[in-house]
């Protein structure tokens, strides 16, 4: 199974989930379960469907107007190795990943240390967008996150730093 996927679905061109046109794939189960969610199909982890990477990698390839991929969900750490596989090859095309998820930068640093698959998605996103959707610090003037409490975070940056820095994006 590590080559196939659980996803909710796919949006092949999207100008909202991140900087430029993005293929968006949205995962398959998520245990934060935050109320106001705009996903809350992808809770359950009995729903979904199998999808094979090299599917998805071949959708990616078909479209050169592609800036990168966008990991959504559900929460793509809960199928980490999965996810990893499939942006480390979009990133062997020269893309970047933008990775969605209800854990913070700090739990996935600390996941990541016993949970190998973790580590190889952090290290394979390029902008981490991070935390739970808090339906009180909503506000639709925000770019690329649906509240005031979730960061966008340049992974690469924030490693080389030692501390988190937020991405310009």
């Amino acid at each position: 199974m590590e080559e196939q996927i659980k996803i909710a679905g796919i949006i092949k061109e999207s100008i909202v989930d991140g900087p430029g046109i993005r293929l968006v794939v949205f995962t398959q189960g998520c245990v934060h379960n935050c109320i106001g969610c705009h996903n809350p199909e992808t809770h359950s982890f009995s729903g979904g469907y199998y999808m094979e990477i090299d599917d998805i990698v071949n959708m990616v390839r078909k479209n050169p107007l592609l800036d990168g991929i966008t990991l959504s969900g559900g929460d793509p750490f809960l199928q980490g190795k999965q996810c990893a596989i499939l942006a480390n090859r979009v990133k062997d095309m020269g893309l970047n990943v933008i990775t969605y998820t209800g854990y913070t930068f700090e739990e996935i640093m600390e996941e990541a240390e016993i949970n190998p698959s973790w580590k190889e998605l952090f290290y394979a996103t390029d902008i981490l967008i991070d935390g739970k959707f808090e339906a009180d610090k909503k506000s639709l003037l925000l770019k690329f996150r649906g509240s005031k409490n979730q960061r966008i975070i340049d992974v690469a940056k924030s490693l080389e730093n030692s501390k988190i820095v937020i991405a310009e994006v």
